[in-house]
């Protein structure tokens, strides 16, 4: 490697910094977030400067490098806009075998600063050695996303518990011990801020390894409408850490291929009259996998909250005492909407928007028409299809003009997003003439209207990894 990477402690260590501009500036709060004492030395410096080196740690001289400054640090900074004064200074600087980081010129100085993932104590730092900070910078914030924000605290905590584990475990199992606290609900305590229930957790595992089985956890996650650059980072995280993945019909194939490769996967899918696993038994499903000490991953489209049966499997789950987390989904109503190019709510066409379901737990469509006919207002039918006749005809009946436009979102957000457009009338017409299929949002309203000017997503330019699927194989369950 051209750079050896290393983290220097820097706290009361005297830092010297050359300049007086933004660039130095970002060197200055940095050093001073490692503990640093800084010199400053500027004729001039920025306002956020003078704020920054107010305290009792930063001396600043405001007049020019003399070449004396240079004794007696620890570590120097030139970030003038002199090319001449900084290649001097670190001339100096390398004489005396002090580190020197020239910015903007990695070929001058000795060191260089990379871009850093900070989840003090745990640090990251990315680097590409001068050749391009854009990228650098790039990864960094890709990383970001990746690393939750609490995992120092986490790191904290394990360094909290190492004597108490050298003293409760031999030297063969540590590591075991940890690499199962780490992967497990522990971790996920922490990250979710739960951190005295951690530590508790973390006593009963040590009390109980190896022998106890530790109990898993259940995460019920919402894909969002199908577009995987929709998913939560939250979401992705679970995804790729799960020993098991329980999924549904209308979680697209480009989703599902972002979860851990090495899961196993239980296709649990739903159509009208069509189970592969009825409610019941997937609920116990859930809880069986946990009580194995598994990470079960629950994949459902959308939002599990919004017409996705999370709620009743939850219930299940905290009747028998499993842990599980619930991260939401961008529902189909919001996400469909959106990339139809049909606002939910409008001042001048909508105050209010209401969500309903096309059919009930027992099949039939026994809806509060007289409220889903209001005028003013959007209503968003899920799984409306096979009723649509009924919709059509009850909110006529209750009030609702038959003019009023309406639309059929197909496959909404994926590369085969379809947007059939109609009136309440003629939707049972439009849908038989369209040969349109689930999953299909139905959306009435004057805001229906806006479409023609507003869409925007084009799914014949948008590429996304892979096909959305409805065609997922069937694994053998046992509850």
């Amino acid at each position: 490697m051209d750079r050896f990477p290393v983290f220097l402690d820097l706290h009361n260590r005297q830092c010297l910094v050359v300049g007086g501009g933004k660039v130095a500036e970002r060197k200055v709060d940095s050093l001073l977030k490692a503990g640093a004492v800084v010199t400053l030395i500027a004729p001039d410096i920025t306002k956020e400067m003078g704020i920054i080196s107010s305290g009792q740690r930063v001396q600043h001289h405001a007049r020019p490098f003399a070449d004396s400054d240079i004794d007696r640090q620890f570590l120097v900074i030139a970030a003038t806009n002199n090319p001449s004064v900084n290649e001097h200074i670190a001339s100096l600087a390398d004489a005396r075998n002090i580190p020197v980081n020239v910015v903007d010129d990695a070929s001058v100085g000795n060191f260089i600063i990379p871009s850093v993932v900070d989840r003090s104590p745990v640090m990251i730092a990315v680097s590409t050695g001068g050749a391009s900070p854009v990228l650098a910078r790039q990864l960094r914030m890709k990383l970001e996303t990746m690393i939750p924000p609490q995992c120092g605290e986490l790191a904290g905590i394990t360094e909290e518990y190492r004597d108490i584990v050298k003293k409760h475990l031999p030297e063969a199992q540590r590591k075991t011990f940890w690499e199962k606290a780490l992967k497990g609900p522990f971790a996920e305590l922490v990250y979710a801020g739960h951190v005295e229930d951690a530590r508790r957790l973390l006593d009963e595992m040590l009390v109980s390894y190896p022998d106890g089985q530790t109990m898993g956890e259940v995460y019920l996650v919402g894909s969002g409408p199908g577009d995987p650059d929709l998913l939560t980072f939250k979401a992705l995280r679970l995804m790729q850490q799960a020993d098991v993945m329980v999924y549904d019909r209308l979680v697209s194939k480009s989703i599902l291929d972002m979860a851990n490769q090495r899961a196993e996967r239980i296709y649990v899918g739903k159509e009208k009259a069509s189970h592969a696993v009825p409610q019941d038994q997937i609920n116990d499903l859930l809880v069986k996998l946990a009580k194995q000490g598994k990470r079960v991953l629950r994949l459902k489209g959308g939002d599990p909250f919004i017409f996705g049966r999370g709620g009743e499997e939850i219930e299940t789950l905290a009747e028998n005492g499993v842990p599980f987390q619930v991260v939401p989904g961008i529902t189909a109503a919001s996400g469909c909407s959106s990339y139809a190019g049909i606002p939910l709510t409008h001042r001048d066409y909508a105050q209010s928007c209401t969500f309903a379901t096309g059919h009930l737990k027992d099949g039939s469509i026994d809806l509060n028409w007289a409220q889903l006919s209001q005028p003013n207002q959007t209503v968003v039918f899920y799984m409306g299809l096979t009723g649509i006749e009924v919709i059509s005809q009850q909110l006529q009946a209750f009030g609702r003009s038959g003019d009023t436009p309406a639309a059929l979102v197909e496959q909404g957000t994926t590369r085969n997003q379809r947007v059939h457009i109609g009136t309440i009338a003629t939707l049972p017409q439009l849908v038989k003439d369209s040969g349109v299929r689930a999953p299909t949002l139905t959306i009435v309203g004057e805001v229906v209207n806006l479409h023609s000017k507003l869409h925007w997503y084009e799914p014949q330019r948008h590429v996304i990894a892979s096909e959305f699927s409805l065609d997922h194989p069937v694994a053998p369950v046992e509850v």
